[in-house]
């Protein structure tokens, strides 16, 4: 039997910032920041109210479009305008100490050099609290503001993205971590032998490299992924540190978190070097009654036009044309994210949903929710996290700063008194407080002597 003195897992804990909340009425609640996604006061209250909670990071989601849907459904948006997440995070970071700061950069769109070069910067400029979410962009519409006419296909955006990590990575490595020997007397700056030139020629990309800016303080800053489908699937188990799974029934939970740790294991890695957060929309009341009073007065705040672009968006086709008092008819595939299709198909299927019903879900959030007590939803946390289904949650807020406000100073203290999560940060780093390695330089492994 195992020691009643051995340390419980630890709960990891990421905060999801769309910049602010993924419910679509969540700028229109009660004492709500309707400008919150563009309130830059607000934003650093609110990493520093995360800070204080002591979460891991804080991840900023990205969008390169304003999302594809009809006018009548985007007015009512407040994501149509944001920061650009590598420009936000830098101020983040001049305002917090220990907090990661994790931003979404695509692979589709976005050069790989100057993709390794603002990550590198961030990380240097946080003291190594960097993360880059790998994502390969399923929004048609940004291709248009790329110089392209159409989305590229699935398949072939997950093969750029696997070669784009190898030249993004291969990129950091450029120096030596003591490489820059700045010696005054002698007027040598740098070490000539602790320089790599990259040379990439590769299927997707040419990029020659080196990188004009020292190794990142982490040696890499952390790599997350979010992708479900096979392919994406397969990419986090072979790159990624951490992965936003989408929440769901814990039974799905357990075996996306075992079918990525088995995958990462086949592949030569350390599982446990993964960190699997999968979403959760948490709620908190003083009672289960009052939790659920608050979702319902939340989600009644969404429009129809909302949901239905929601469910549009999802299944990657027009689902105004269905008949919203039906079923949910059949999705062809497309080229959209396919998770994101399987998972709405599934939830329909689950649950019986009318078109109308499910829009009305994903117009505020479809995912894992918790609602209740404090007690409750640790109940819920410990529960996931004991079975093999997470390392932890990326807490989706209801609305801010209330429903922040709510977790970090009732549901923190609660999973603290259990032994479930932190009452100090572990150390300086992001990768510190994750547990993870620092990578070693695949070029400079063992650093070389200095030239005699």
């Amino acid at each position: 039997m195992a020691s009643s003195h051995r340390p419980k897992k630890q709960l990891r804990l990421g905060a999801f910032m769309r910049p602010v909340s993924i419910h679509t009425a969540a700028w229109r609640y009660p004492g709500g920041t309707p400008d919150a996604n563009f309130n830059l006061k607000a934003l650093i209250r609110y990493a520093q109210t995360l800070e204080r909670g002591r979460f891991d990071a804080f991840f900023m989601a990205d969008h390169l479009a304003v999302l594809n849907m009809p006018m009548e459904a985007l007015k009512r948006s407040a994501t149509v305008t944001s920061f650009d997440p590598l420009t936000l995070l830098p101020a983040l970071a001049m305002h917090t100490e220990r907090l990661g700061l994790i931003a979404t950069a695509s692979t589709t769109f976005e050069p790989a050099y100057t993709i390794a070069r603002r990550f590198a910067s961030l990380d240097h400029i946080s003291d190594g609290r960097a993360g880059w979410n790998l994502v390969t962009t399923s929004n048609p519409d940004a291709a248009l503001n790329f110089g392209m006419d159409e989305q590229m296909e699935h398949a072939e955006r997950y093969a750029r993205a696997r070669e784009f990590f190898d030249v993004v990575t291969g990129l950091w490595d450029s120096w030596a971590d003591d490489a820059f020997v700045r010696d005054v007397e002698s007027g040598i700056y740098f070490d000539p032998a602790k320089l790599h030139v990259l040379n990439h020629e590769g299927r997707y990309l040419k990029v020659r490299g080196p990188l004009n800016i020292a190794r990142p303080v982490q040696g890499w800053p952390v790599v997350v992924q979010a992708g479900a489908s096979d392919a994406g699937r397969q990419l986090a188990a072979e790159t990624a540190e951490m992965v936003f799974a989408a929440g769901g029934p814990i039974e799905a939970g357990r075996e996306f978190y075992g079918d990525v740790k088995a995958r990462a294991a086949r592949a030569g890695r350390n599982p446990d070097h993964i960190k699997i957060l999968p979403g959760a929309f948490v709620v908190v009341g003083s009672s289960l009654d009052e939790a659920r009073e608050k979702r319902a007065r939340l989600d009644s705040l969404v429009s129809y036009d909302s949901g239905i672009a929601a469910l549009s968006i999802a299944i990657g086709q027009d689902a105004r044309k269905f008949d919203p008092d039906g079923p949910l008819p059949e999705i062809p595939d497309t080229n959209a994210s396919k998770s994101g299709r399987e998972r709405v198909v599934a939830l329909a299927r689950r649950e019986n949903l009318t078109v109308r019903q499910i829009a009305g879900r994903l117009g505020g959030y479809g995912g894992l929710g918790m609602l209740g007590t404090p007690a409750m939803i640790a109940d819920q946390m410990e529960e996931w996290l004991t079975t093999g289904a997470c390392d932890g949650f990326n807490v989706m807020f209801p609305y801010l700063p209330g429903g922040l406000d709510d977790f970090v100073d009732r549901v923190v203290p609660e999973l603290q008194r259990r032994g479930l999560f932190r009452t100090e940060y572990e150390g300086r780093t992001l990768r510190e407080n994750l547990g993870l390695p620092r990578p070693e330089n695949r070029f400079f492994a063992v650093p070389a002597k200095a030239a005699e």
